[in-house]
């Protein structure tokens, strides 16, 4: 083999392995998610109360929808009285903007232990369908909560204009599109149950989660380890060239 023939492959290797660790970390960026502190201000039968709760929201892609479950990690608002064993069903909508717009219609599980009086109540987790209807970025934020027991009904409204728990950089079916309305969204039930928003649900095979920000940080180990390796390669090859020619 050349010199001239060494050095082409040896360039070809260096470049393959760039492009392997830019597509990683390329995929890491597409999806930002925080955990952000929303103030709900409730309407309750008794009154108004008020509560802080971190709000985390994760996207999984499935087909060519999102499932968005969205968690609570302190309670909100309270009883009077015990709350049994499934008297109390939750829900919410999440607002989307950026490059779409709407909501997205979330719902979950009925309690499933007894709530003592007077203590905060924990929601479970809420989850719901997104489907792009623009490409682009995409930011989800929590919005009102309510909450139904013993036939009466409390609204939860965040005071506090809270930012974006997460951001999606989605591609709408067919293109771009033009369209100015809602996202298409649909609630759905942990225990089977299910809700209903402006359209229906996505299919398609579960992708993998695009949420927690340490998932973004094992994206980027993996592009380093890409280059790394094709580094190691190429060094390889150059102390083999030259015990050769030796």
């Amino acid at each position: 083999m050349s010199y001239r023939t060494y050095q082409k492959r040896t360039a070809a290797l260096a470049f393959a392995a760039a492009l392997a660790g830019s597509a990683v970390l390329t995929a890491a960026s597409a999806a930002q998610a925080d955990v952000v502190d929303v103030n709900y201000q409730c309407k309750t039968p008794i009154g108004d109360k008020s509560a802080v709760s971190p709000i985390d929201i994760k996207g999984v892609k499935s087909g060519s929808s999102y499932k968005l479950t969205m968690s609570w990690q302190k309670g909100v608002s309270s009883s009077p009285v015990e709350l049994g064993k499934g008297a109390m069903t939750p829900s919410a909508v999440i607002k989307v903007g950026g490059a779409d717009s709407g909501t997205v219609a979330v719902s979950g599980a009925a309690n499933a232990a007894a709530i003592p009086a007077n203590t905060p109540i924990k929601i479970s987790d809420l989850s719901g369908t997104y489907t792009p209807r623009k490409s682009g970025k995409v930011t989800f934020t929590a919005g009102v909560l309510t909450i139904k027991a013993l036939g009466t009904t409390t609204t939860c409204t965040p005071s506090n204009n809270p930012g974006p728990s997460l951001t999606l950089d989605v591609t709408a079916s067919g293109g771009s599109g033009s369209s100015t309305s809602g996202s298409s969204t649909s609630g759905s039930s942990t225990s089977g149950s299910s809700g209903s928003g402006s359209s229906g649900t996505g299919s398609g095979g579960t992708l993998p989660q695009t949420g927690p920000e340490d998932s973004v940080i094992a994206l980027g180990t993996l592009g380093g380890t890409v280059l790394l390796a094709g580094a190691a390669g190429v060094l390889w090859l150059t102390r083999r060239h030259q015990a050769v020619r030796r």
